[in-house]
């Protein structure tokens, strides 16, 4: 995938039968097998790949290459469609910008599926994986927010960090009355956090935080049941490096967009393949220049979202880095690069 910067069937058989100088006809039978359901394979004692048996190793990979002194991680779980052809929920690590897939569920995007069991099937997979003294945030966008979700993230120890609608109320630690989230701030420039009871119905008694902050058309509102002297909203922006990582999968990186396929297990099986190169090739981009700022909570203004007019996006990302950076060690007989992954965070207190 590497070499023909792509995943698709075709690319990925050339770019491995041109370097083993293999039959492309046998290349791409191997490729074509391996994807395939066991009835829709050759021969009586073909196996099929069950993807969901490979997410707890690739969570203990990334951990592997973890650095050493840094136990906090950032999740971010989100859903992305492919045209009307599929509907794919993710949970991925997000690393410099990037994201790494660590977790999925693919869809007929016409298949009506509840969405509630396939997420905590995901997590449950990630009981006890992850040291219990590391601190895991998990990010989510208000299109996803639940409070079963909210529960389901606590139960594992971990930390949600979700944004909700301001269409609910709120009411703050101390007070008997409930009032609006919208009003809770009005104009750009305010922030606000604090102990709350919020929704009236069904109510949970989070952290509020809130900010509209310039450059962004609505305020951020997030939940979290870290206390208000501990978070900083300015994490959440960390959430959009997942759709990062969909681009990558598709135009900016291995151009799934591309895909023929149109069943949802083969798709899921080719997930696995797009996951583990892009954990490889994050990981060797983000050790090429450890400098860049990681998943950063250090350059983020310490009370509010950086306005995306004063950003300073890279020049390379760390997935294009990597990329380079294998194909260079290809080009002068060098051993290939494995990477590894240096966080760098700001206090969390």
């Amino acid at each position: 995938m590497v070499l023909a910067r792509s995943s698709g069937l075709t690319s990925v058989t050339h770019a491995i039968a041109g370097m083993t100088e293999e039959k492309e006809d046998n290349v791409r039978q191997r490729l074509r097998e391996w994807n395939r359901d066991r009835g829709d394979k050759c021969g009586k004692k073909r196996q099929e790949l069950e993807v969901s048996t490979c997410f707890v190793a690739l969570l203990r990979w990334v951990l592997s290459w973890w650095g050493a002194q840094e136990h906090r991680m950032i999740l971010a779980m989100d859903a992305t469609t492919l045209g009307d052809r599929y509907v794919v929920l993710a949970i991925s690590v997000v690393y410099r910008a990037c994201a790494i897939p660590i977790a999925w569920k693919v869809f007929a995007f016409e298949q009506q599926t509840a969405w509630k069991p396939e997420w905590l099937a995901m997590f449950e997979a990630f009981r006890q994986v992850i040291p219990g003294d590391w601190t895991v945030l998990v990010l989510a966008d208000r299109g996803l927010y639940a409070n079963w979700l909210f529960t389901a993230i606590q139960n594992l120890g971990w930390h949600p960090f979700l944004r909700i609608n301001a269409n609910g109320k709120y009411r703050p630690a101390g007070s008997s009355q409930f009032l609006p989230l919208c009003n809770l701030v009005r104009q750009r420039g305010d922030t606000w956090s604090g102990a709350v009871t919020c929704f009236k119905w069904r109510p949970v008694r989070p952290t509020l935080l809130a900010c509209w902050a310039e450059g962004y058309t609505d305020p951020w509102l997030i939940l979290t049941d870290l206390s208000p002297d501990q978070a900083s909203i300015a994490w959440y922006g960390m959430r959009s490096w997942i759709e990062c990582g969909f681009r990558h999968t598709k135009r900016a990186g291995w151009q799934w967009n591309q895909t023929r396929m149109t069943d949802p297990n083969r798709a899921s099986r080719h997930w696995l393949a797009l996951a583990v190169a892009t954990l490889w090739v994050v990981s060797v981009g983000g050790e090429v220049d450890p400098l860049l700022p990681a998943s950063t909570l250090d350059p983020l203004p310490p009370d509010q979202p950086r306005p995306r007019s004063n950003s300073h996006p890279r020049l390379l990302s760390c997935f294009r880095l990597g990329i380079f950076a294998i194909l260079f060690a290809l080009i002068k007989h060098r051993p290939l690069p494995m990477g590894s992954f240096h966080p760098i965070y700001g206090p969390f207190d």
